[in-house]
């Protein structure tokens, strides 16, 4: 592919997988989890760490609820994993680097990462730069969003059989998209297999946030903003799962980032917690 065609992924995709890395190069063991590989593709220069976006104590909070979610995807794909279900789809996969970190238990699955044609076009040629090896179990789907392409129909070419039930994860894509556009992906991600289950993640308004939590928004929200890619939607939690029940889903269920913090971050002694402000809606058809 030519590569004027390639388009690096955002700022924002680049700054999560930066975060992951940074939980594993400042904060004392034991890691919620390990990932350095999405900064091996960001490759972002020798001097990433004094980006002010990344300093070490400023910073703490956002890092670890971005550790925090994706331990929990983790999990839940390895127990979903063991239930028998064999596709994964990740929507808006950015770095996402699973198939990579996890390559025998991802061996199990059908991955199926979605995202705009530049950004797959472009990690594409970076995991194969790298020495990574795209196996056949793993499917990079090019979908053009802007242009309303049906990302069903590209999963459906690139082998995914609907019939069978899967994972779909969504993490921090639907404070980007209106609220009737999310309405439209829960609607059609509700009409998948018996035993599918989605993980998304959503930001709560600022009112929901602890007190010391909202400066920080208010500065992630300013600098969505200044990149051209602003935050439009927030949910309650009574709303997304209003909306989950209305686009079709049996089961919905609310999962708080406090929730994960007494999970993954109660024994430790560094003070590491995450922020609030983003929570996650755990829905099964």
């Amino acid at each position: 592919m030519a590569h004027e065609q390639m388009q690096a992924p955002d700022n924002t995709a680049v700054r999560t997988a930066l975060w992951r890395a940074m939980h594993l190069q400042v904060d004392p063991p034991p890691h919620v989890i390990e990932d350095e590989i999405g900064l091996q593709l960001a490759a972002p220069g020798d001097d990433w760490r004094a980006r002010p976006d990344m300093d070490p104590q400023a910073t703490s909070g956002f890092r670890a609820a971005i550790v925090a979610r994706a331990r929990f995807i983790d999990d839940l794909i390895a127990e979903q994993t063991d239930r028998g279900v064999t596709q994964y789809v990740i929507l808006g996969a950015g770095l996402d680097t699973f198939a990579q970190r996890k390559p025998e238990l991802a061996s199990r699955l059908r991955i199926f990462e979605v995202d705009q044609p530049g950004t797959q076009a472009w990690k594409r040629h970076r995991l194969v730069e790298l020495g990574y090896r795209i196996p056949d179990w793993l499917h990079l789907v090019p979908v053009d969003f802007e242009a309303s392409e049906d990302w069903l129909k590209k999963l459906a070419t690139a082998g995914f059989d609907a019939s069978r039930p899967a994972v779909i994860v969504s993490t921090g894509v639907t404070m980007y998209l209106t609220k009737d556009a999310t309405a439209a992906t829960l609607r059609q991600i509700a009409g998948l297999a018996p035993g599918s289950t989605l993980a998304m993640t959503f930001l709560l308004p600022t009112e929901l946030l602890d007190d010391a939590d909202r400066p920080g928004l208010q500065t992630s929200r300013r600098g969505a903003q200044a990149s051209g890619t602003p935050f439009i939607s927030f949910y309650t939690p009574l709303e997304v799962l209003a909306l989950a029940r209305e686009a079709g889903f049996e089961d919905a269920r609310h999962v708080s980032g406090a929730l994960l913090a007494e999970r993954y971050f109660a024994d430790r002694t560094d003070g590491l917690r995450p922020s609030s402000g983003e929570d996650l809606l755990l829905a099964t058809t």
